[in-house]
This record gives structure tokens, C-alpha cells and sequence, in this order.
């Protein structure tokens, strides 16, 4: 790898390997990962890994943050900065989703990838209708479908999702308050 490689015409310095991954993923319309970054470079991936890692102290405090999805990363807003940027760019108010959305939506992330089926023994109730909205506002994906009887659709979150709850990763959902209940019952009172 060669200073000229990523040296800029009109600048006598190059810019180091954390700027260069910033600029690909400030310019990349979609999520890319660490691997198509270090290809680009011709750098291993496990340093793109740490370009990532300095540029999220970096961010730390400031108006964009790094968002982590399937292994796939890029630069999104503050959540924090939400409100501001929806009034300059003259957005509607984030649209509300149901309870009964939000309760699929919250099954779908702790639990992907999920099956409808799946879905509707733990709800009770039918989800359909509740998935096709998810669907097509973008806060759920079908990512494949499962090897059993009628092969049903596997449903997992997108990076649509991480952005509607303001999360960089998925590390920041709040731990699930059935299993901390779970983990202090007898396991006496459970076996019935």
C-alpha cells in the first residue's frame, strides 16, 4: 500500500487509515461492512474493525454516531439531534406504531430470527396484519425461512429499526425484565 493510493491531489499530507474508513461509510448509501472496507484499502478487515472502534470514541458527544447492524456498519445522526434535523428537513413527526406493533416488533428483536407462527404462540393472537405493517415500514426484513413443515418466513429487525429507537447496536436493548424474574424464581416453583 502506497502514500500516492490515498493521497488527494490537492492535499500534501494523506489522510490516515480512520479518516479513509470514515469518508466510505459517510459517502456509502447503505450499510457496509469491515470486510468490503478492507478490500477497498487493501487493508485487513481487523483493522477496519479498529478504525470502527476509534471512530465510536470519537463520536462520542457529537452530532453522528457509528450504527452496528448484521455486521454491517454506517454513519447515521444523533438520536438526540432527531428533532432538529426532522424540522430542517421539514419531516413529519415520526409516526406512532400500535401496541400491538410494538409488542410483534419487541418479540421480533429479542427473539429473531423468528417465524410468524412462532410469533403468534407467544402473542396469542394472529399477527398478519401487524407484520405486513412492519413490513412495510421497513422495521422488520424476511431473511429466509426455516427448514420445518411449510418452510414459514424467518423475521428479524433492520437497521430501519435501530434507527426508529435511536440504537447504535443491539447491545443497547434494555435486557428483558421476564428473564431477570426468571433468574430470581425458585426453579422448584417453575417444574411445576
Amino acid at each position: 500500500m502506497t502514500e500516492e493510493k490515498f493521497s488527494d491531489s490537492d492535499q500534501k499530507q494523506p489522510l490516515d487509515l480512520i479518516a479513509l474508513v470514515e469518508a466510505i461509510l459517510f459517502v456509502s448509501p447503505e450499510p457496509i461492512n469491515a470486510k468490503q472496507i478492507g478490500t477497498l484499502l487493501e487493508v485487513t478487515p481487523r483493522l477496519v474493525k479498529n478504525a470502527f472502534e476509534e471512530l465510536n470514541e470519537l463520536y462520542i458527544g457529537r452530532g453522528i454516531r457509528l450504527q452496528h447492524h448484521n455486521g454491517k456498519v454506517q454513519i447515521t445522526s444523533a438520536p438526540e439531534a432527531a428533532h432538529i434535523i426532522e424540522s430542517l428537513l421539514e419531516l413529519e413527526t415520526t409516526s406512532t406504531l400500535s401496541q400491538a406493533a410494538l409488542e410483534t416488533l419487541s418479540i421480533v428483536a429479542y427473539q429473531q430470527p423468528i417465524t410468524r407462527p412462532q410469533i403468534d404462540a407467544i402473542r396469542g393472537v394472529n399477527s398478519d396484519g401487524v407484520l405486513r405493517t412492519l413490513l412495510s415500514k421497513g422495521l422488520i426484513d424476511d431473511v429466509g425461512r426455516t427448514e420445518g413443515p411449510g418452510r414459514p418466513i424467518l423475521y428479524s429487525t433492520t437497521t430501519e429499526f435501530l434507527k426508529y429507537f435511536g440504537l447504535a447496536s443491539y447491545d443497547e436493548l434494555p435486557p428483558l425484565e421476564f428473564e431477570e424474574h426468571l433468574e430470581s424464581t425458585d426453579p422448584k416453583v417453575l417444574k411445576g
